[in-house]
């Protein structure tokens, strides 16, 4: 998460002229200039991978104040809801100076940069220089990573290439993750967040990282399943800031703002949960709304939101907007409060509830019944995860959990679906599932 960063001290390389280095990465913020790896310590030697201002990747590395890499890719990463893999290789012993460093993502090399300065023969890799701190997640004391990390494999005196920590699915085309590649680590070598979170070297070095600048996050989102996030890409009339994942959402005053998922759907039975953090306007207000939405952001008016006649939520002053009409005789959210929302798009039935309590005596378990459920039609229609703040002069903050497993950076709980995926504050109801690929996959 922003502002959570990693340190280790290096050892004496097995050799500081050949490393390998492959992550997996999923963006959250754009537009922004953000440290993924760094060595800093010293304002004359530097190293940096970064996440540029305008999407681009920079490779910098800096020896007695001369620089002697300066690699800017053309491309530009903005793709908020998929996890991209990278492999650097650094080999200063090569000929070529094009072949002293490498980029690699998703398995294709990549060949198209704006800038491109490669080091002299035999130049030592900054980031496994004797003694220095290696740094995740910032650089140089700041332009933190917004964003999730995960698979760090660094290898110390070795190139291994990019088929080593993943493949082509013969049948998607998808890059799919090596959770376990054959490697030999070298002395400096880590492998760490293998398990979400965990910055203990699983390599067999105990090359431990050690947390700073606030929490590391756990998610159950990684490289072989993805979950749903907030959409940061359709933020309607830009009144919103996302975080944590684009899984917090944070209005602004004098605009409206509505926020849908990345995910659409329209078969299948799914279960999510939103925190309502903050509301300006304090508790049981009538413009926050936390539900679905079968129009786009882009829509006119509130058409393109929950309030909306394609729009189903539990507004935070007690009353449920159903389609188009306003249901009384609900409980009003208030801050701190857990939704919860099942959705039966197989039969057309939302329900909603607050706290572990289903509203209006609901049975997401129901099936064509539908007890205390809201019916909407099943057509061809898709439908957004949704969070609404309609009134200009209010804010609210919403922290979404589809099965990530927190809360803004707080663990959510212990609850999973049937398939025993997601990490949820409740209990997710039978037959019910969390939203990420392998479930839209078997169940969607």
């Amino acid at each position: 998460m922003a502002s959570t960063y990693l340190t280790h001290t290096t050892s004496t390389p097995t050799n500081s002229d050949k490393a390998t280095l492959s992550f997996w990465l999923k963006r959250s913020k754009l537009s922004s200039g953000q440290g993924v790896f760094a060595q800093d310590t010293d304002g004359n030697d530097k190293f940096a991978f970064i996440l540029g201002s305008n999407d681009t990747i920079s490779i910098f590395q800096e020896t007695a104040g001369t620089v002697d890499i300066n690699l800017v890719t053309n491309r530009v990463f903005r793709d908020t809801s998929a996890w991209y893999n990278f492999v650097l290789h650094f080999d200063s012993t090569q000929g070529a100076g094009s072949n002293r460093v490498q980029l690699f993502v998703n398995g294709v090399q990549e060949t198209s940069f704006s800038t491109a300065t490669y080091p002299n023969s035999n130049v030592d890799f900054r980031f496994n220089k004797s003694g220095i701190v290696q740094e995740i997640g910032r650089y140089e004391g700041g332009n933190y990573f917004d964003g999730l990390l995960s698979h760090i494999n660094f290898i110390d005196g070795t190139i291994y290439p990019a088929s080593t920590f993943g493949s082509t699915d013969s049948t998607t085309g998808e890059w799919k993750i090596n959770t376990s590649p054959s490697v030999t680590y070298g002395t400096n070598g880590f492998f760490i967040l293998k398990d979400g979170n965990s910055v203990t070297d699983q390599s067999g070095n105990s090359n431990n990282f050690t947390v700073g600048g606030g929490t590391l996050t756990k998610t159950e989102d990684s490289p072989s399943n993805v979950f749903a996030t907030m959409n940061s890409l359709d933020n309607f009339y830009a009144g919103s800031t996302l975080s944590n994942g684009n899984n917090t959402v944070a209005t602004v005053s004098s605009n409206a703002a509505y926020n849908p998922s990345n995910f659409a759907i329209k078969t299948g039975k799914w279960y999510w949960e939103v925190k309502l953090v903050a509301c300006s306007a304090g508790n049981g207000s009538e413009a926050t709304i936390i539900g679905m939405s079968n129009q786009s952001p882009t829509s006119s008016g509130y058409g393109g939101s929950i309030q909306g006649s394609g729009g189903f939520g539990i507004r935070g002053n007690g009353k449920m907007w159903a389609g188009g009409s306003e249901e009384t005789g609900w409980s009003a959210i208030a801050v701190g409060n857990i939704a919860m929302i099942a959705v039966d798009f197989d039969n057309g039935k939302f329900y909603a509830g607050i706290n572990g309590t289903w509203g209006n005596s609901g049975d997401p378990t129901s099936g064509s019944t539908g007890t205390g459920a809201y019916s909407f039609t099943v057509g061809s229609d898709v439908w957004f995860m949704a969070v609404n703040q309609r009134e200009t002069s209010q804010t609210a903050t919403f922290s979404l959990n589809f099965g990530e497993g927190f809360f803004g950076t707080t663990a959510a709980g212990t609850q999973a679906d049937d398939n025993g995926q997601g990490l949820f504050a409740y209990d997710v109801p039978a037959g019910y599932y969390a939203l990420n690929t392998k479930n839209l996959e078997a169940y969607g």
